[in-house]
């Protein structure tokens, strides 16, 4: 799959999130199904910010041999198997929730649609560094290991679709504490 393809896909995706939007008001938006889970809003605000503040962030600094840039590495076990299989393995990720990582409620749907739009944009504008980034800069990810400017552009299309299986588990869950209110 080349960069362009990516690209596409994510914006196939990124109009289905827009989308579904409107099916939920806020206070569904913004409903845990516990303490320890994410409401679907923090589920989007983590798409928008882990594209924008760490996926993108990496594949520039890849491009532009920054500061912290690898010569090299390699992926992990689970990496090679997301990479090989272009999605991240079927298993949910469950950290402890911690200021760092737990991603804010969504103030309006309006800046969940905008943050969405602001992940396409950036992945359009970004896309003609991928192909100048030497492919041995890499930059380690938590789970898969080190990977370079192509695999981190990669990674946000795969992102989208791995949380699609969270986002039904979600949608199932406002749909049936919907039916307890009534």
């Amino acid at each position: 799959m080349n960069m362009q393809e990516i690209v596409q896909k994510l914006e196939e995706i990124t109009d289905l999130y827009i989308k579904e939007l409107d099916r939920f008001s806020m206070e569904e938006l913004t409903r845990k199904p516990d303490e320890e889970e994410w409401s679907l809003g923090q589920m989007y605000m983590h798409l928008i910010n882990a594209s924008l503040y760490m996926h993108l962030r990496n594949v520039r600094a890849c491009a532009e041999s920054a500061e912290g840039v690898l010569n090299g590495g390699e992926k992990s076990e689970r990496g090679e198997a997301a990479y090989l299989n272009r999605e991240f393995p079927n298993m949910r990720v469950r950290v402890p929730a911690s200021p760092g990582y737990t991603p804010p409620q969504p103030a309006s749907k309006e800046q969940l649609r905008e943050g969405l739009r602001s992940v396409l944009t950036q992945m359009k504008e970004t896309e003609p560094l991928v192909y100048s980034a030497p492919p041995q800069n890499k930059i380690v990810h938590p789970g898969f290991g080190a990977l370079n400017a192509a695999e981190w552009f990669m990674l946000i299309e795969m992102h989208y679709r791995h949380h699609l299986r969270q986002k039904e588990r979600l949608e199932q869950f406002l749909a049936g504490s919907s039916q307890q209110v009534r």
